[in-house]
């Protein structure tokens, strides 16, 4: 085969996994607790009142899991560092214990020949720092740069791989536009500002890492496609609009200086002005970008849906995942190039990618779950086709290593090549999983072999 049609030898094969979604013992040794400890114990934030104070167990199962990665083949594993237990009031004293846990889990890594991506902050605010007011307190930046920094000193010697945030986009949306995340806030004028201060975070971070780190660090956000339903003008507006919401608000600050001139129509009286400084801040020079892909969007203009007037339409002749996502592989290529033409020809890495399935019910041996398995060809071959257009594209990181808590969907949704028995935390890896390691194996050739998805 011609090596258009091949993974490089070099390219990274990995899967992410989040610290409060799989590592359970959320308070244990010192910790702090989070911002998602406190959402998930208030009555009706979850399904079921499902909770992370157990999850895969991972704090002290990690071993195991990390034997899985080797199992598996995988050459790269990207994981998020619970800054609570790191710093349980969010910024002042270092907790020992806590640090010494993620200390333990890059070197069980390493010694696999594994590379860690390590993510410093996805989703997990100290409960502590909240309470001054998170995300909408303009100090939040140094408090994130102080903690990034504390990290880079025990850890940048062995981890090559940084990403500052994970999906601010969703941080937001559910966090403080919608309140169906953590911290719970449904307030049009804190979404801009929590959004602001994050990416000055981001920001602040990677100058932290310049004055500190030798290898490379950069931002995970999470994109999806906008396809207008028709081709109108109320349908093509409304295209925009959700394209700037959701695929420009993050990148255009850190790449051009600017938001997107649809954000101050969207939000209309709650936009502020920024100061230039602060966009001097955000646009630090990033060694990569990485993609969370999950689906698309067809667009339609709805002066009901708000705040963008701009609703989905759903494809009905399309396989849908549990959580109701289009499955659109081709979505993946395109996103990939739109972001390589706009912002210049900087590296990517699919940072996340996967799909919940019903999977049926555990019996002795492998799991079968064809969807899931399907789905996974199917996007690895439009990674395939992004890099024969031309993206530099170095990795692929599957979502998720485990089933695990799924935020508020709590357990009711699973995301993993690997199994996870709740009630005795027996991980069963999937069939999925053992093709993930074929394509591995082979450098992508199985994807030509397959035929039976």
């Amino acid at each position: 085969m011609n090596e258009p049609t091949l993974f490089p030898a070099d390219f990274l094969w990995g899967a992410a996994t989040s610290a409060y979604q799989i590592e359970g013992s959320p308070l244990a040794d010192g910790a702090g607790a989070s911002i998602w400890h406190e959402f998930s114990h208030t009555p009706g934030r979850t399904r079921d009142g499902d909770t992370g104070d157990v999850a895969c167990d991972h704090y002290r199962r990690y071993r195991e899991d990390v034997a899985l990665l080797g199992d598996l083949g995988l050459n790269a594993y990207r994981f998020s560092v619970s800054w609570g237990r790191v710093l349980p009031e969010g910024r002042g004293r270092i907790n020992p214990a806590g640090l010494g846990f993620y200390e333990r889990l890059v070197d069980a890594v390493l010694e696999r020949g594994i590379q860690p991506m390590v993510t410093l902050y996805h989703w997990d605010l100290p409960a502590a720092l909240d309470r001054l007011g998170g995300w909408l307190n303009p100090d939040s930046a140094d408090w994130f740069a102080d903690y990034a920094q504390r990290l880079f000193r025990t850890l940048g010697d062995r981890v090559k791989l940084w990403v500052t945030l994970n999906e601010p986009w969703v941080v937001v949306d559910g966090g403080y536009l919608h309140g169906v995340l953590a911290p719970g806030q449904r307030n049009p004028f804190a979404a801009p500002l929590a959004a602001h201060n994050l990416l000055r975070a981001h920001g602040s971070a990677v100058q932290a890492y310049r004055a500190e780190g030798r290898h490379q660090i950069g931002l995970v956000v999470n994109l999806e496609p906008k396809y207008p339903a028709a081709e109108t003008a109320e349908d093509l507006n409304a295209t925009m609009r959700a394209d700037a919401y959701w695929n420009r608000q993050y990148l255009d600050p850190v790449f051009l200086g600017g938001y997107p001139p649809e954000l101050s129509d969207i939000f209309g009286e709650a936009w502020p002005a920024f100061p230039d400084a602060d966009f001097d801040l955000i646009r630090q020079p990033l060694d990569f970008i990485g993609v969370n892909y999950y689906s698309r969007q067809v667009v339609r203009h709805d002066p009901a849906d708000w705040p963008l007037a701009a609703a989905r339409v759903r494809q009905p002749r399309q396989t849908h995942t549990g959580l109701e996502w289009e499955v659109y592989p081709r979505g993946l290529t395109d996103i990939l190039e739109w972001v390589a033409g706009r912002y210049g020809p900087l590296p990517l890495y699919v940072t996340e990618n996967g799909a919940a399935f019903y999977d049926p019910p555990q019996t002795e041996g492998e799991i079968d779950d064809p969807l899931r398995r399907r789905y996974l060809r199917d996007h690895l071959c439009a990674v395939l086709e992004a890099r024969r257009k031309g993206v530099d594209l170095r990795g692929y990181f599957a979502w998720s290593l485990l089933d695990n808590f799924e935020w508020a969907y709590g357990y009711s949704q699973r995301f993993g090549l690997v199994h996870v028995d709740y009630a005795t935390q027996r991980r069963t890896p999937k069939a999925s999983a053992r093709f993930y390691a074929e394509v591995i194996q082979s450098r992508g050739a199985a994807l030509k072999w397959d035929h039976s998805a």
